[in-house]
């Protein structure tokens, strides 16, 4: 097997991680509502996700661990991700803030700086605005 396979398949498998993650985080309220599943569809797109792939995520019963990018810009990007799910539905519950935190501490982020992040995105996503800006706004 050519290496370049193994760095997809690897590739593959952290992205079905991450896609698990925000699954999960889109039904932590026991169901995953119409602008949810929007948000997810477009991220199994992104992601490469297939749709057999996509419904054995959605089991209640699955459970995936959280995949740590190297990078920190790849580790706010997936935090950013969250965020963009959280605020699908303009209904922030606090079981998702829960779960944001413990996502923001197993990527990597100690709990004092998860939650000065999760604190500022959540005053950020307020508005709409993309990732570069999210960006911008967190390092400054």
């Amino acid at each position: 097997m050519p290496i370049l396979d193994l760095y997809e398949h690897g590739e593959k498998r952290k992205n079905l991680a991450h896609f698990a993650t925000l699954a999960t985080l889109a039904a932590v309220d026991g169901e995953v509502n119409e602008k949810e599943k929007a948000i997810l569809d477009k991220f199994a797109f992104r992601l490469n996700i297939s749709e057999a792939e996509y419904k054995e995520v959605m089991k209640k019963e699955n459970k995936y661990p959280i995949e740590t990018p190297h990078s920190s810009e790849k580790r706010l990007m997936r935090l950013f991700d969250f965020f963009k799910v959280v605020f699908a539905d303009q209904i922030v519950e606090e079981e998702q803030m829960s779960l944001i935190e413990k996502y923001a501490i197993g990527l990597g982020y100690s709990p004092e700086d998860a939650k000065a992040l999760i604190k500022k995105s959540y005053d950020i996503f307020h508005g709409r605005i993309d990732f570069e800006a999210f960006q911008y706004l967190l390092d400054h």
